[in-house]
């Protein structure tokens, strides 16, 4: 319960300094006092970044045994440094070995604290430069989880925070530093590949024969589930006998992926002009439909919603846009707030029942050990909120 309540302050903590973030404000034509506004709002928003930065990073990097994966990572650090067999990419094991050969030892807590950092810094660096609405961006992001879902399987939480990065490369068609982003995030996570292909077939055009072939395609994944988990295995061979693959996800694992993307969906008709009307938006609306495809269709994947998040994560910056898209077409404002409302207390809903399931295996992320009093004493069961 005092995890759930320490959560819980962490989220109205980190919201409200959110809600000092603006990215929009009156200029006066630069005289003087319109100079004035732009340097105070800048300064503002650079101290409420700073503090969220610190908070968040801070909270990820002083944790221990927080995550269904943390002791699984201290282990595969360990080989790393020691030249053992590892299935982790390159440029993953290249930083462990530099951070462990930089701090004389086997310092596991270095390596968490980085990969926090950068995480966190890349995550409100994408939502800052390309939300229409940090404040309620960033809401979701604490309130839908990923926050703290960040704590588990470090490099991939790192390369999805990239991925949401690189969207503005897509956006501005410059294909070349998208690309390169995504290969040098697949030295650490090789699943980011898939985003290559998805992001620039949302991209397009859609034509009904296309979106034709489409569904048929999604169809035929659950239709004929083992020719496309052995082609699936060639590609991800990691995964070949493992308890992954004996357990599968099934649609009940991918049922929370499947309501966000249906919710999103049902936004996205309630304000179809805001979506239509903006490049960003549609784009954002095209990987909520193929999010939902994959949920609805390839539940059979094990561990789905590691290539779903590369699809919905989009989210954060596609409800802002929508709700902002709103204003901008002279929707009503009654129907504007009422929506908004309803983004809110659904993602509150989501937080509470997120919180409620976070000490489960697969999420674990409760509850909140410490490393700060000395690793002896959390050894000893201490320290435990």
């Amino acid at each position: 319960m005092m995890g759930i309540l320490f959560y819980g302050f962490i989220g109205i903590l980190t919201i409200g300094a959110a809600c000092l973030v603006k990215t929009e404000y009156a200029l006066d034509d630069g005289c003087r006092e319109g100079r004035y506004i732009l340097n105070r709002r800048s300064f503002l928003n650079k101290s409420a970044l700073l503090f969220l930065f610190t908070v968040l990073t801070a909270l990820a990097a002083l944790r221990i045994d927080v995550g269904n994966d943390y002791g699984n990572y201290v282990n595969t650090f360990h080989e790393i440094y020691v030249g053992g067999y590892v299935v982790t990419e390159p440029g993953f094991n290249l930083l462990v070995r530099f951070l462990y050969t930089l701090s004389g030892g086997e310092n596991y807590l270095l390596v968490f604290g980085v990969f926090a950092a950068a995480t966190t810094f890349l995550f409100l660096k994408a939502m800052y430069d390309q939300s229409l609405d940090f404040p309620l961006s960033f809401a979701l992001f604490m309130l839908l989880g990923l926050y703290f879902r960040t704590f588990n399987t470090v490099r991939y939480y790192f390369v999805l925070a990239v991925t949401l990065y690189s969207l503005r490369y897509v956006l501005k068609r410059e294909y070349g530093k998208f690309v390169l982003l995504i290969l040098g995030a697949a030295l650490f996570h090789k699943s980011v590949l898939v985003v290559i292909p998805l992001y620039l077939i949302a991209l397009l055009p859609w034509k009904k024969w296309q979106v034709a072939i489409g569904a048929a395609f999604a169809v035929s994944l659950p239709l004929f589930q083992d020719f496309w988990m052995e082609i699936l295995l060639k590609l991800y061979p990691s995964y070949q006998n493992t308890v992954y693959l004996e357990q599968g996800t099934g649609l009940e694992g991918s049922l929370m992926g499947i309501v966000r993307c249906a919710a999103v969906l049902l936004l996205g008709l309630f304000g179809w002009k805001a979506v239509r009307e903006s490049k960003a938006n549609l784009f954002y609306f095209k990987l909520n439909l193929l999010g939902l495809a994959l949920y609805t269709c390839a539940s059979f994947v094990p561990l789905v919603s590691r290539l779903g998040y590369y699809l919905i994560t989009p989210h954060l910056l596609l409800v802002p846009g929508i709700l902002y898209g709103m204003k901008k077409e002279g929707e009503s404002p009654v129907k504007r707030k009422v929506l908004y409302g309803a983004v809110l207390a659904c993602s509150i809903l989501y937080f509470i029942v997120f919180l409620l399931t976070a000490h489960q295996v697969g999420v674990r992320v409760l509850p909140y050990h410490t490393w700060v009093f000395t690793e002896r004493e959390w050894l000893n069961g201490s320290y435990i909120f």
